[in-house]
């Protein structure tokens, strides 16, 4: 069973191996998250999270909200948004239903704020492993964006749709 925990500095060196792995490079080329600082930050709009198998960390969740996120990465999004970025930290725990575990909490950890309306993600425009499989999770394309110059496929996932679907989402 998959829980989730706040990441903390504790976890600075597995975030920073697993920021190494092509598969996760793969999934976000441009990025460098300068985990010794942002791991030591706690702003009221972002989580950082670590998924736990057992007590093993198997991969890392970021949630936050894209109307307050200071960078403005996003551009303009109506506020009661999510945007969650998640990878699995090993390669061999790809394809076992772990990312799945994990996307359906994050799913509704998103949705236990009533506020929120919809969950944004952008996975590369290439990565098509990542279309299906949010797909199946219920997401639906909105558009293709560039951020950074790379081109990003957005998907959302809004409240009803979730709740349609099954996830412990409540309507009210």
């Amino acid at each position: 069973m998959i829980t989730l925990r706040p990441a903390t500095l504790n976890d600075l060196a597995l975030v920073s191996y697993w920021d190494t792995k092509q598969h996760v490079i793969d999934c976000d080329p441009d990025d460098d998250w300068d985990w010794a600082t942002e791991l030591n930050r706690d702003p009221a709009w972002r989580e950082q999270l670590l998924a736990m198998l057992e007590s093993v960390p198997i991969g890392f969740i970021q949630i936050i909200d894209p109307y307050h996120e200071e960078t403005h990465y996003w551009g303009e999004v109506a506020p009661h948004k999510r945007a969650i970025d998640i990878w699995i930290g090993e390669e061999e725990n790809l394809g076992k239903g772990y990312g799945t575990q994990m996307m359906r909490l994050a799913i509704e950890r998103c949705f236990g704020d009533p506020k929120v309306s919809g969950i944004l993600i952008d996975p590369l425009e290439t990565n098509t492993k990542a279309h299906r499989f949010y797909k199946r999770l219920g997401f639906v394309w909105l558009e293709t964006r560039t951020f950074n110059d790379v081109a990003c496929y957005i998907y959302e996932l809004t409240r009803q749709e979730a709740h349609r679907l099954g996830y412990k989402v409540s309507l009210e």
